[in-house]
């Protein structure tokens, strides 16, 4: 079970350095109102591929690409439940700060991964991303699900064609699409 922590704003500091402003808890019966914290519960199956789908991820470094994802998205108060995917493409199930846009995130993770990829040398012949990504919300109760197929990336594409297996999921979730613009 995930703990779910609401989300709580920072606190204003003070005009003295170190020093917070507190505000005081409101007294029973009083006709001050309270402000509701945010919650969400929104999984989002990201799905991304490398610039003309060449295959430049090999597999023996997958996991650090796979490692350095979830990092990114930590680092932005993310919840990570899988990053995985193939030679050509990516998956990711996280549930989004909800301060957080997912434009900006799949943004910022493209531009963070290919500037890690290159500086590193991870993966040599890897150019960069595609311009566009698949985004899909989840049920809580498919989660598990999701996980397991994420992590199952490798068998799943000794039958099945990213390009396939990401028709399969734009027609699943109802999107209407221009086959001259998927990968």
């Amino acid at each position: 079970m995930t703990k779910v922590v609401p989300y709580q704003p920072r606190v204003k500091q003070s005009g003295t350095r170190g020093k917070r402003t507190k505000t005081k808890p409101t007294p029973k019966g009083s006709n001050k109102k309270v402000s509701m914290a945010t919650y969400t519960q929104i999984l989002y199956h990201i799905v991304y591929g490398t610039k003309d789908h060449n295959g430049t991820l090999n597999l023996e470094r997958h996991d650090e690409l796979c490692r350095y994802t979830a990092g990114i998205l930590m680092n932005n108060n993310c919840f990570v439940y899988k990053v995985g995917g193939h030679t050509e493409h990516l998956h990711i199930l996280t549930g989004l700060h909800p301060t957080i846009a997912l434009a900006n995130v799949v943004k910022d993770l493209k531009l963070a991964q290919s500037k890690w990829i290159k500086k590193k040398n991870v993966f040599p012949a890897f150019d960069n991303w595609q311009d566009g990504y698949g985004a899909f919300t989840c049920s809580w109760k498919d989660k598990e699900r999701i996980i397991n197929y994420i992590a199952n990336q490798i068998e799943h594409h000794h039958h099945k064609t990213f390009r396939g297996e990401y028709i399969e999921m734009l027609q699943q979730a109802g999107i209407e699409f221009d086959e001259k613009y998927l990968c």
